[in-house]
């Protein structure tokens, strides 16, 4: 069996793209999942235009990872075993695709082949999504109260992992307006390795790579285009040899982020210089996370081993391994000089190396490892 994942914020944007795969592979059966707001799971499957099958599910526990669990990966194990081959499986909205794979993966039986994972979306108002300071569940795109997820935080998980993007939108933000061009050189700006699809033009989707998508969507991971021609937007690497004081980084992180749609990668910070912290900010938020400690201390001293990710080799430094700050921001005002100054006023002095006998007080949150 083929699956292809679509994944949405919306399910006006998600129809669209199923509709669309349903005409380029006629002989599909597409599968809709949505999660209503009673805690019940409505169930439709298409063979082609024919609907063969709706059902309403209620669940125990109404949520997204239940609605996963219980009814999306059984139901596409079922097809499995009627020898259903094709598969396009529509997730319900801000229900991210990785946590389907790793469902099907986890699960007992053998595990169908994703060959594609689309993120559909309304590129004319892809910017103001990221921007939204609301939650999931407050902006309407979750029916779950407690998901406290913004809806910039689902995209640019969602574009990082995902490898095509299915461009569609309502008929005032059609194909060539301003605002629709805006939102597609944005995507692809923030996903490169993307395929676009856009409704009535030629476009393949994408082939999924399970392991390229997780250390494109890893916290703490920097990828950037290595030729971006996306203006407006533009994207830059910001690096820091030295710990970070985190009286200073808090003061400057606001004005780093100030602006940007996207904010991404590793801080060494002098509170916590055991850990290596992820960052990443979606429109107004900002989130750290302790992802544990640093390769360097992990790994016997000398030449770093050939098992190190790819962030970590090439940013490895002969003295402090993969210790460092690289931070990557994505706007349509980037201004990398700022940004690279900014950087190194937060830096640790000379003086402040010599005399600092224990990590600083942290302004964060975050633990302090020994």
């Amino acid at each position: 069996m083929s699956v292809i994942l679509v994944t949405s914020l919306d399910p006006f944007c998600r129809q669209a793209a199923c509709d669309s795969l349903r005409d380029r592979y006629p002989d599909a059966v597409t599968v809709l999942h949505d999660l209503l707001e009673n805690g019940t799971v409505l169930r439709t499957i298409f063979r082609g235009e024919r609907l063969v099958e709706r059902a309403q599910t209620p669940l125990e526990h109404g949520c997204l990872s239940c609605t996963v669990r219980h009814d999306v990966v059984p139901t596409v194990r079922r097809l499995l075993d009627d020898g259903t081959a094709d598969v396009v499986l529509g997730l319900p909205a801000s229900v991210p695709a990785g946590t389907v794979v790793e469902a099907f993966e986890r699960g007992p039986g053998p595990v169908p082949h994703i060959a594609s994972v689309m993120l559909a979306c309304s590129p004319a108002n892809l910017e103001d999504q990221l921007w939204d300071a609301h939650t999931l569940f407050e902006s309407g795109y979750s029916p779950t109260p407690e998901d406290h997820r913004r809806p910039g935080e689902f995209l640019v998980g969602e574009l990082a992992y995902c490898d095509t993007l299915h461009c569609s939108g309502p008929a005032f933000a059609a194909a060539g307006s301003a605002a629709h061009s805006r939102g597609i050189r944005l995507a692809a700006e923030i996903a490169p390795h993307a395929a676009v699809v856009v409704p009535g033009k030629p476009g393949m989707p994408g082939r999924f790579d399970h392991s390229e998508a997780l250390a494109r969507s890893r916290p703490c991971s920097v990828r950037i285009p290595a030729a971006s021609s996306n203006a407006p937007f533009r994207s830059t690497v910001l690096r820091a040899a030295r710990p970070l004081h985190p009286g200073r980084f808090r003061l400057a992180l606001a004005e780093l982020a100030e602006g940007n749609c996207w904010l991404r990668g590793r801080i060494w910070l002098a509170s916590s210089p055991a850990s290596r912290i992820a960052l990443c900010g979606a429109g107004p938020r900002i989130w750290l996370e302790d992802t544990g400690p640093w390769l360097a201390d992990a790994m016997p001293a000398g030449a770093p081993s050939a098992g190190l990710g790819i962030d970590a080799a090439l940013d490895w430094h002969e003295e402090h391994g993969d210790r460092g700050t690289v931070l990557a921001i994505t706007g349509d005002e980037v201004d990398a000089e700022h940004g690279a100054r900014l950087l190194r006023r937060c830096e640790l002095t000379e003086a402040e190396m010599s005399r600092v006998p224990a990590p600083l007080p942290d302004p964060f949150g975050l633990p302090a490892l020994p």
